[in-house]
C-alpha cells in the first residue's frame, strides 16, 4: 500500500491521464467499428477499440494489466495487418504506425505502476519501437510497389539522327502522324542527363484562371518553336533563346474549359512524294508509316504563308497564320479564318469548341470537337470535318448519325445532334490512307436509354476513315453502351509489331480510361492481342439497360485495374481508413461496370482514367510502350429529374450534372477521405513500360511525390514517392530516356527507358500537366527538352511558363 501511494504521488497521475487518452482514442474505433460490422465489414476496429478502452480504464485504475492488455491488442493488430494486407509497405502504415506510437508511452509509463520492477525492459522495448518508427519514416521516402522485370532484348546501337530536318524536328502533336512521341535523337542520354540545366524560360502572360488549364505541347519546325496558351494565344520563339519572334492573339472567349493542347503545321506545295525519293527516312520509325512519309514540299512562289501554323480556338474557329510572321493567311477561309459553327445548328455559349490540335494530313485539315458533357441531350453533333488546307473549303464531313451528309447539311438542317464526338487527337497512316479517330460517347454520359443506334455503335470506339473521302473503313468499340464516361481519350499510337514469323504487323495501340490497352491491326481493326468479351454486372436503372458483356484486352497487360475490396481502403490514420471502409461498404460496387442507379455506386477505374489524353510514347528502337495512369475512383448517383432541376447549374465532371432530357441527373465526385486523400491504398498514379513483342510488363514505378500536395491540400514539402494522379503524357528518345512532367509535384523527370529508374529531375516554377517535347536546333545543333508549365490540376499554384533544358556547353 505504501508503494502504491508513493507511485501515485510521484507520477501516478500520468497513468490516469494516459488512460483517459486511451479511452478517447478507442471510443471512435468502437463507434465506427459497430457501423462497419452492421454493413458486413471487418470486426477488427470494434474489438481493437474495446481493447484500447479497457486498457485505458486499467491504466486509470493504475493496474499493470492495462499494459499487458494493450500488448495483446498491439500483437493482434500486427497479425491482422499482415493477414489482411501482406507485407506491402503503404497498406501497413495506417494499420501499424498509430498503434506503435501509442505503445511507446504505454511502455514508458510502466515503471509508474505500483510494485513495478524491471524498468529497463519497457524502456528497451519502447526504444525498439521508436527505432522501427524512425526506419518507417525513412523507408517512406523510398518508392514502393515497384515492378522491375528483366528486359531481355539487346541494347540497340547508338543512333545518329538522319540528315532529314524532320528527324530532329517536332512537327506534330505526337512528333509524327503515328503519335508515338519518340524522338530519334540521343545527344541527351542516360550518361549525361544528370547534367541538364535550364537553358531559358519564357512567360507567355496567359496564366490559367478558373477552369483554364495549360496543356500545350509546343512544335519545333525549321528555326522556330511554336506554343499556345489556354486562351489560344500563339507565340513563335527562338528555340535557342526563348525570345519572341511574333505573337498572335485570336481574342478567343469561352465561359469554361479554356485550354490549347497544341497547334499544327502545314506547308503548301505539290503532291507529296515517297520518302525514298527525297531525304533519308527515320530508320527507327514504324515501317509502313515511313514508307510514305512526305518530303518537305516546295514552297509556293509567294513568300506570304509559304509555311503555316494551323490552330483552332475555344470559340470554334479554324485559323491559319503565316509561320514566319504570325499574320493571318488571307487566302484561307474568310481572311484566314473558318467558322466551325457552320452546319452545327444551335450552339449555346460554351457547348462546342476544340481543345486538341487540328490534324493536318496531306492537303487537308481535320477537326472534331469538345462538347459540354452531361448537361442535356441533343447537344451539338460529333461530326468530324476535313477542310482544304489551302483554301479552307469543306472537303468532306463524317456525320455518323447520317452518312448521307458528306459535306454541309441541307439548308435549314444540321449535322446529327447528340452523336459521339472526337475531342482527342487522331493519328494517321499515310501509306494506308487511313486516319484513326478516338471517339467519345453521346451525352449525357450516365444515362443511355435515349441513344440512337448509331450512337450505340460508335461510342467509346476507334474508327478508321479514308483520309481523302471521310468514308468509314472499320471501327472497334472499347465499351458497349457506355454509361460510365469511358470515352476514348488518348491519341492512337501506330507502330509495327513483330508477328512471330520474322515479319511485322502494322498495329494500332489504343489506351483507354479503363486501363485496358488494345492492340489492333490498323489495316482492318481486328485485334492482334487477344480481346475477350466477359460478363459484367447487370441491373441498370429501370428504363435503361447494360450490355451483357464488355471487351477485355487479355493479350496485353492492364494497368491499375485490380478490383476494390474493403481491405484495400486506406487512410493516413486508422480513423480515416475506418471512415473509408464504412463509406466503401455503403456504396454499391460489383466490380468494373457497376451500373449507376439512385443509390451511390462506385466507378473504378474512374472516368478520369486509367489513361487519359496524355497518350502513350513508344521507344521505337526497343519496342517499349510507355504509359502513365490515374487511379482515382468516383462515386455516381442518379438523381430524380425534379430534384436535379432544383439544384441549379450543371457540372461536366465532378458535382451534379443535369442530364436534361433524361429522367435523371447524375451526382458524382471523387471517393475521398475527410482529409482529401483518396480512399484506397497507394499508388494513385504510375508510369509503366510494356514490351510490345512479349506483351509483358517490363517496369512500373509510382509517379510523383507529396512534396507539393498532401492531406487537406497542404503542401507537405516531403518528397515521399507515394505515386500521385498523372496527367499529360511521356516522351521517349533514342538516348534511352523517358521524359515526364505530369505529376502533382513540380518536376520534369528523366527515367531510364528500360528500368524506370529516375536519373534526373528538374524543379519547375509550378506544376505541369502537359506533355514535354524535344528537338535539335538547326542553328546550334543543341538538343533541348521543353515543357509548358501552367500548374498541376489539383494545385492552387498557377503560372505561364515555358521552360527549356539543355546540357552545359562543354557537352
Amino acid at each position: 500500500m505504501a508503494e502504491q501511494r508513493t507511485s501515485g504521488g510521484s507520477g501516478g497521475w500520468l497513468l490516469v491521464l494516459f488512460g483517459l487518452l486511451m479511452v478517447v482514442i478507442g471510443a471512435p474505433l468502437v463507434y465506427g467499428g459497430v457501423q462497419l460490422i452492421g454493413l458486413g465489414g471487418s470486426w477488427y476496429y470494434t474489438l481493437a477499440g474495446l481493447g484500447v478502452i479497457t486498457s485505458g480504464i486499467l491504466y486509470i485504475m493504475r493496474r499493470k494489466s492495462g499494459l499487458w492488455l494493450y500488448a495483446i491488442v498491439f500483437l493482434a493488430t500486427v497479425a491482422w495487418a499482415i493477414w489482411e494486407s501482406g507485407l506491402e509497405f503503404w497498406p501497413l502504415v495506417p494499420r501499424l504506425v498509430a498503434p506503435a506510437v501509442i505503445a511507446i508511452p504505454a511502455l514508458l509509463l510502466a515503471p509508474l505502476f505500483p510494485a513495478s520492477t524491471g524498468k529497463r525492459r519497457p524502456f528497451a522495448l519502447a526504444g525498439l519501437l521508436a527505432v522501427a518508427l524512425a526506419a518507417t519514416a525513412f523507408y517512406a521516402f523510398t518508392p514502393h510497389g515497384v515492378t522491375r522485370n528483366a528486359f531481355a532484348k539487346a541494347e540497340p546501337a547508338p543512333t545518329v539522327p538522319p540528315a532529314a530536318a524532320s528527324a530532329t524536328d517536332w512537327r506534330y502533336y505526337g512528333r509524327t502522324p503515328a503519335g508515338t512521341r519518340y524522338a530519334p535523337i540521343d545527344q541527351i542520354n542516360r550518361d549525361n542527363v544528370n547534367q541538364l540545366e535550364v537553358a531559358w524560360t519564357f512567360r507567355h502572360g496567359d496564366t490559367p484562371q478558373g477552369s483554364a488549364q495549360d496543356q500545350s505541347t509546343p512544335l519545333y519546325v525549321g528555326d522556330t518553336l511554336y506554343t499556345c496558351s489556354p486562351n489560344n494565344i500563339v507565340h513563335a520563339l527562338n528555340p535557342d533563346t526563348g525570345d519572341v519572334k511574333w505573337k498572335y492573339d485570336p481574342k478567343a472567349k469561352s465561359p469554361l474549359w479554356q485550354r490549347c493542347r497544341g497547334v499544327s503545321y502545314y506547308e503548301p506545295g505539290p503532291a507529296p512524294v515517297q520518302a525514298e525519293a527525297s531525304a533519308p527516312a527515320d530508320p527507327l520509325a514504324p515501317t509502313s508509316v515511313i514508307a510514305a512519309a512526305p518530303a518537305v514540299p516546295a514552297a509556293p512562289a509567294s513568300n506570304a504563308c509559304a509555311a503555316r501554323i494551323v490552330m483552332t480556338t475555344i470559340d470554334a474557329r479554324l485559323i491559319q497564320l503565316d509561320a514566319k510572321t504570325g499574320e493571318l493567311c488571307q487566302d484561307f477561309g474568310n481572311g484566314g479564318i473558318v467558322d466551325l459553327k457552320q452546319g452545327m445548328g444551335e450552339i449555346k455559349d460554351g457547348f462546342y469548341f476544340q481543345t486538341s490540335a487540328p490534324t493536318v494530313m496531306r492537303d487537308l485539315i481535320m477537326v472534331g470537337g469538345w462538347v459540354w458533357d452531361n448537361v442535356e441531350t441533343g447537344e451539338p453533333s460529333g461530326a468530324v470535318r476535313a477542310f482544304s488546307a489551302r483554301t479552307g473549303e469543306l472537303v468532306w464531313a463524317w456525320d455518323l448519325g447520317n452518312p448521307a451528309i458528306t459535306k454541309l447539311p441541307p439548308e435549314g438542317e444540321s449535322y446529327t445532334r447528340g452523336t459521339p464526338n472526337v475531342w482527342s487527337t487522331p493519328a494517321y497512316d499515310e501509306a494506308l490512307g487511313l486516319v484513326y479517330l478516338p471517339t467519345g460517347n453521346a451525352t449525357p454520359d450516365f444515362w443511355g436509354a435515349h441513344r440512337s443506334k448509331a450512337a450505340e455503335e460508335y461510342s467509346a470506339a476507334v474508327v478508321a476513315l479514308d483520309m481523302d473521302t471521310g468514308k468509314e473503313r472499320w471501327k472497334f468499340q472499347t465499351v458497349h453502351h457506355d454509361i460510365w464516361d469511358y470515352d476514348v481519350p488518348a491519341q492512337p499510337a501506330l507502330y509495327d509489331v513483330p508477328d512471330g514469323k520474322g515479319g511485322k504487323t502494322p498495329a494500332l495501340i489504343q489506351l483507354t480510361k479503363r486501363g485496358q490497352i488494345f492492340m489492333l491491326d490498323r489495316r482492318d481493326g481486328k485485334p492482334i492481342a487477344e480481346v475477350e468479351e466477359r460478363p459484367v454486372p447487370q441491373g441498370a436503372m429501370e428504363g435503361d439497360w447494360t450490355a451483357p458483356t464488355q471487351p477485355y484486352s487479355v493479350g496485353m497487360p492492364s494497368i491499375g485495374t485490380e478490383p476494390f475490396t474493403e481491405a484495400r481502403m486506406w487512410g493516413a490514420t486508422p480513423y480515416d481508413q475506418l471512415y473509408c471502409r464504412i463509406e466503401f461498404k455503403k456504396l454499391r460496387y460489383d466490380g468494373e461496370f457497376t451500373p449507376p442507379r439512385t443509390d451511390r455506386s462506385l466507378i473504378y477505374p474512374g472516368y478520369y482514367g486509367g489513361m487519359n489524353w496524355g497518350s502513350a510514347a513508344i521507344d521505337e528502337a526497343r519496342g517499349l510502350l510507355i504509359v502513365n495512369d490515374i487511379r482515382m475512383p468516383q462515386f455516381v448517383q442518379l438523381i430524380a429529374r425534379e430534384e436535379a432541376d432544383n439544384y441549379g447549374g450543371s457540372a461536366a465532371h465532378d458535382g451534379l450534372s443535369q442530364q436534361k432530357g433524361t429522367p435523371y441527373g447524375a451526382l458524382k465526385n471523387g471517393f475521398m477521405s475527410p482529409l482529401g486523400v483518396p480512399c484506397h491504398q497507394p499508388p494513385y498514379g504510375t508510369i509503366s513500360a510494356v514490351d510490345l513483342e512479349t506483351r509483358q510488363l517490363v517496369w512500373q514505378v509510382p509517379a510523383g511525390t507529396l512534396e507539393d500536395t498532401g492531406p487537406l491540400g497542404m503542401m507537405t514539402g516531403m518528397q515521399i514517392p507515394i505515386g500521385m494522379p498523372t496527367l499529360g503524357g511521356p516522351v521517349a528518345t533514342s538516348g534511352g530516356l523517358v521524359f515526364y512532367a505530369g505529376t502533382q509535384d513540380y518536376y520534369l523527370r528523366a527515367m531510364d527507358v528500360t528500368t524506370g529508374e529516375e536519373l534526373w529531375k528538374g524543379r519547375l516554377p509550378v506544376g505541369a500537366q502537359s506533355t514535354p517535347m524535344t528537338f535539335v536546333s538547326h542553328e546550334t545543333g543543341t538538343q533541348y527538352v521543353v515543357i509548358s508549365a501552367g500548374g498541376a490540376r489539383q494545385s492552387p499554384d498557377r503560372g505561364d511558363y515555358v521552360v527549356a533544358y539543355k546540357l552545359p556547353k562543354q557537352n
